[in-house]
């Protein structure tokens, strides 16, 4: 399994690797929901904690972190990224999602999962995880009707960065179930004309 930093593309977004080009639209979209940094997100993003959270982005090896930075129209609205690259086992995390508002509940999410679910599975893995705030039950919603199925709940998994001590709700979806899953998201993405 070898995952690169690379443009992914469909009729609704494309995926670049997040370069210092995509900072200043990124830190809009999260300036623009700085609630759900403090309720939801483990580390922070928004507003006076956005250099940091930016520095954070780029600490990992590059073979175990690559953020995709989520353009609409041109402009990044939001991120995606694979995590915890794991060749030798053929595992990925697909996690650290965040779009700005006005990109929920509409096509952003499932288009960006399918591409990156497509390529990962291309690329020869055998398991996609996500891991989810317990607490946070949009995402949750949206990680089942991807199609992955949820595994069980890590307990007292995480401290936040607000001090809040966070349950992780663990989902995935393996290879041998990709072609359902992609087939029900396509025909879902079928429905945004």
């Amino acid at each position: 399994m070898q995952l690169a930093p690379k443009v992914l593309e469909n009729r609704f977004l494309r995926l670049e690797p997040m370069t210092a080009a995509h900072k200043e639209d990124f830190r809009a979209a999260c300036d623009a929901d700085l609630d759900t940094w403090v309720r939801l997100y483990p580390h922070a993003m928004g507003g006076e904690h956005f250099e940091a959270g930016w520095a954070r982005f780029y600490a990992d090896p590059p073979k175990a972190r690559v953020n995709f930075a989520v353009v609409v129209g041109g402009r990044c609205v939001g991120v995606s990224s694979y995590l915890g690259v794991d060749p030798e086992n053929q595992s990925v995390e697909i996690g650290g999602t965040y779009y700005a508002p006005e990109h929920r509940g509409g096509p952003t999410n499932p288009a960006a999962k399918r591409l990156l679910l497509g390529e990962a599975f291309a690329r020869g893995a055998r398991r996609v995880q996500f891991k989810v705030d317990a607490i946070n039950a949009r995402s949750r919603a949206a990680v089942l009707k991807l199609g992955a199925v949820q595994e069980g709940i890590l307990r007292q998994d995480r401290v936040c960065w607000t001090g809040r001590i966070r349950d992780t709700v663990f989902f995935s979806i393996l290879a041998n179930e990709w072609p359902g899953v992609r087939a029900r998201l396509d025909a879902r993405l079928l429905e945004f004309a």
